[in-house]
């Protein structure tokens, strides 16, 4: 029976994938599907969290843990119990030999592939962490499991690598739009933050999934994070200065909060804490903080809108300002598994209100709508961390449905965006990856780069001749004209330089002599594992023509040289280039 199924399927599933690898209606068709399920996988985790907090905390169904004016003092043991739960989680993953690889590095390094176990491993630890309280959010859960199971799908059904990182992108991008219930910010972040880049093929996939999502969540009532506010007052040509002012402030409030979080994390690395206690410990720091104001657990929703349509004092949002920052960067730095994107668009929106606060309070000035300066604050500060201009941007206009305050917030976000590529370089998902030795800073495909190695594009074939040969029997082995290089050996096979036939000939040493006295290049040489940027660094250093690629022990394994060298990297860049325009 199954071999008849079998029979029957097989056939089915072969037309599927070769359909998928040919039609771009068809690859449509399955974004809509993964959307779709994107926006259910969001709904769950949203509902998961949200039960946990009101098990733990006693809320209501309809209210939010961070707008919550006072927490009992014993419900906090929440904090702890989920830094325990944490720890447990650490412990059982201990033995991992590499962190798990999230949307922005999958599609960055490895074309797209994320392991079912990594998705299901960020998720889980997500939930724990903003289920109990901690200063996370879920949009990377979200961005996560819905990549994930994009990843899945496509390697099942052998997309093309490119294809795979467009769905993988699509898929991420609509979860976070869903849990707004945004589909251009959906699509603007699976554009700006996961594909790293504009491209035509990705444009019809990635908004049908952000739409698909967005159009499912709304169908099955799940309230969105975004609190719709009516428009105020007109914008004009001053404000664009002044708000432009207000993204340089939200950009180095990033930068702090960024290194903030490393520097905390590389404490706690060096501090005597065990692994599974980490957690358990910040949380214990969170406890006191939670007691001064409710408004720094979990990602900051309820808090966000309560501060927005309510009026709240100065002093009151200089406190939160501070009080959610020290929380977010010991919830991150002890172990809490989430992000900052949600925490950034609240801090964002406080520094907004602070700085139109204190605007107003110098003689003469304009006065300036605390709605609209936190509405771009929040955009900014969120460029500053998450990355995303554009996507930050989309999300303002959808929340205000206001083109006017939206140019404001373009203006604020590409200031932001620009001090902190000046000054600082990474986006808090690339820096993260960063402090872990990679170096990639966006979500644009560099692993072709890095599996364009010197052991594959070495030639095996190079002949090669003991040092303490002479010239004569050089000269008789090597013809002139035969072979352009020759790489010389020591006596015990190892690389010991490489000498030009013409230069061989050209020397008037006597027959006797060893040709080690015209050997180069003893000191430059190449593993198998460099990339094609490294290896290219090392011509333009060296200004040669080959260089050998030796083993750890420093025997030969062959050689490279630049003219091969540059045609492949140009013919991967030409290949990447048809992938980017869908040709």
């Amino acid at each position: 029976m199954t071999s008849v199924r079998l029979r029957i399927v097989a056939p089915i599933l072969a037309g599927l994938r070769r359909r998928l690898r040919t039609s771009e209606a068809a690859l449509i068709a399955l974004a809509l599907v993964l959307g779709s399920c994107a926006g259910l996988m969001t709904m769950a985790q949203a509902g998961i969290a949200h039960m946990m907090q009101r098990v733990l905390y006693g809320i209501g169904s309809d209210d939010r843990l961070s707008a919550q004016s006072t927490i009992d003092p014993i419900r906090l043991i929440a904090l702890p119990v989920g830094g325990i739960a944490l720890g447990l989680f650490i412990y059982y993953a201990r033995n991992r030999r590499r962190a798990p690889i999230d949307v922005v590095e999958a599609n960055a390094l490895h074309g797209g592939v994320i392991p079912m176990r990594d998705s299901l491993t960020v998720s889980a630890q997500t939930l724990v962490s903003n289920g109990a309280g901690a200063s996370v959010g879920l949009e990377a859960a979200y961005a996560q499991m819905a990549g994930g199971v994009a990843s899945v799908v496509g390697q099942w059904l052998r997309l093309r690598r490119n294809d795979l990182r467009i769905l993988v992108g699509a898929c991420a991008g609509a979860g976070v739009g869903a849990a707004f219930g945004a589909p251009l910010t959906g699509a603007f972040y699976a554009f700006e933050i996961v594909i790293g880049a504009y491209t035509p093929a990705a444009i019809a996939p990635v908004a049908t999934a952000a739409l698909a999502a967005a159009v499912t969540v709304r169908a099955l009532g799940l309230p969105a994070y975004l609190i719709v506010l009516p428009t105020a007052d007109p914008i004009v040509s001053s404000d664009y200065f002044l708000y432009a002012a207000l993204g340089l402030i939200c950009a180095l409030v990033g930068i702090v909060i960024m290194q903030a979080v490393t520097v905390m994390e590389a404490m706690v690395r060096r501090s005597p804490i065990p692994d599974l206690a980490r957690p358990f410990v910040g949380a214990l720091l969170l406890v006191p903080i939670a007691l001064i104001t409710p408004q720094t657990l979990s990602a900051g929703h309820g808090a966000l809108h309560l501060d927005l349509t309510m009026k709240v004092s100065m002093s009151f949002l200089a406190i939160v300002f501070g009080l959610k920052i020290a929380a977010s960067v010991i919830s991150l730095g002890f172990g809490f598994r989430g992000g900052l994107f949600f925490a950034s668009l609240f801090i964002g929106s406080i520094t907004g209100q602070l700085f139109a606060g204190l605007v107003n309070l110098i003689p003469g000035a304009s006065l300036v709508n605390g709605n609209d300066a936190a509405l771009i604050g929040m955009a900014a500060l969120a460029v500053a961390i998450v990355g995303g201009p554009i996507t930050m941007s989309m999300l303002v206009l959808e929340a205000t449905h206001d083109f006017a305050l939206t140019s404001t917030a373009i203006t604020a976000s590409l200031c932001a965006s620009t001090l902190v590529r000046e000054t600082f370089g990474f986006s808090f998902s690339t820096w993260r990856l960063h402090t872990r030795g990679e170096t990639i800073r966006s979500a644009r495909d560099v692993g072709w780069v890095r599996n364009l190695t010197a052991g594959r594009m070495m030639r095996r074939d190079t002949p090669t001749i003991e040092e303490t040969a002479s010239f004569a029997e050089f000269r008789r082995r090597f013809p002139l004209g035969s072979v352009r290089v020759v790489t010389a050996t020591d006596e015990t096979g190892a690389y010991a330089g490489i000498i030009r036939v013409s230069t061989a000939f050209a020397t008037d040493h006597k027959e006797d002599e060893p040709v080690s006295g015209i050997a180069q290049l003893q000191d430059a040489t190449l593993t198998a594992d460099r990339d094609v940027s490294a290896i290219m660094r090392l011509f333009e250093e060296k200004e040669v023509d080959e260089l050998a690629v030796v083993d750890r022990d420093g025997h030969l394994l062959g050689v490279v040289t630049e003219k091969y060298v540059r045609r492949r990297y140009t013919e991967e860049i030409e290949k990447a280039q048809k992938e980017l325009f869908g040709d």
